[in-house]
């Protein structure tokens, strides 16, 4: 497949460049600085940087004839992280429309899931203020894209806690509650999302739904 993936040198967004890259995917990385993107990427053929802004009007015309869009778009670098993120998705999610692309994949939070009937992650007392604003634009994006009634849209949300660590493809996938190992902890490594986004991208199974992954 041809993807379009927005913020392919991110945290998350290079992850998943280096999982679409490494199962043959031709991947055009949309991003603000194309120069952060490590030269071996380069060297395989089928990566091409692109310097891109969300809020850009050029961005359809940027996506047009791929296969699908993945979003791993953040607004962690902004002052207004709730306002810039907000826009971004709309942003985002217009631009899809407009060119065209059959399926959009989103990066998600786990700010949204539940740990209880009713109560989800971002409104607990424990929840750390640093990642709030962040948290609750994820959740709100959750619900534009529950609004859309056209677009084939999927929302991956990580557990509680992502960081680097080791590609096992072992790990469980769950819907909107958060997932816990037999200790208590939430955790999925960078590298074991992005293989339950890539698997999603090649075998869809969660059309226009939110789903989670974890250990």
């Amino acid at each position: 497949m041809q993807i379009a993936l927005i913020g392919a040198s991110g945290f998350i967004g290079s992850a998943l460049r280096k999982e679409a890259l490494s199962r043959g995917h031709g991947v055009t990385a949309l991003v603000q600085h194309p120069e952060k993107l490590a030269a071996d990427d380069h060297g395989k053929g089928r990566l091409q940087a692109v310097k891109a802004d969300v809020l850009d009007p050029a961005l359809a015309a940027q996506l047009k004839g791929h296969d699908a869009v993945i979003s791993a778009f953040s607004g962690h670098a902004k002052s207004d992280i709730y306002d810039y993120y907000l826009r971004g998705m709309r942003a985002i999610i217009r631009a899809t429309q407009e060119a065209g692309v059959p399926r959009l994949l989103v990066v998600g939070g786990a700010g949204s899931l539940e740990v209880a009937p009713g109560l989800q992650v971002v409104d607990t007392p424990e929840f750390p203020a640093q990642w709030k604003a962040t948290a609750e634009g994820a959740r709100e994006a959750l619900k534009l894209l529950r609004q859309q009634t056209h677009l084939d849209w999927t929302m991956l949300s990580p557990s509680a806690h992502i960081a680097p660590g080791q590609r096992t493809g072992n790990f469980r996938l769950g819907t909107d509650q958060l997932l816990v190992d037999k200790s208590g902890e939430s955790h999925i490594s960078l590298e074991d999302y992005a293989v339950a986004m890539i698997d999603e991208l090649e075998k869809p199974a969660h059309p226009r739904q939110r789903f989670t992954v974890g250990y």
